[in-house]
């Protein structure tokens, strides 16, 4: 089961492009590291206070890929810094 998802992000504190970057990378790095996620900025990279990030995960069983997709939401949920405010889930 692939399950792809799209989160649409707003980052208030963000002042410069420098500042978005620092963010998504500490939050991007911290995904990689700690579930079986890909992930990577989407859209809206010339944006200093939105992003579109973008999760896959495979697995062989679709409770499992949901669960994963869900814990690494609440992940995204728990910085600060993010505010989540679209996401949309897909399955391939």
């Amino acid at each position: 089961m692939i399950l792809s998802a799209e989160v649409e992000c707003i980052i208030y504190d963000a002042q410069s492009l420098k500042e978005k970057r620092s963010v998504l990378k500490r939050v991007i790095t911290r995904i990689q590291n700690d579930f079986n996620v890909s992930v990577s900025e989407l859209d809206y990279q010339n944006l200093w206070q939105r992003t579109c990030i973008g999760l896959v995960v495979i697995a062989s069983d679709k409770v499992i890929a949901e669960q994963t997709v869900q814990r690494t939401l609440a992940f995204i949920d728990s910085f600060p810094e993010l505010e989540r405010t679209d996401t949309v889930l897909e399955w391939l």
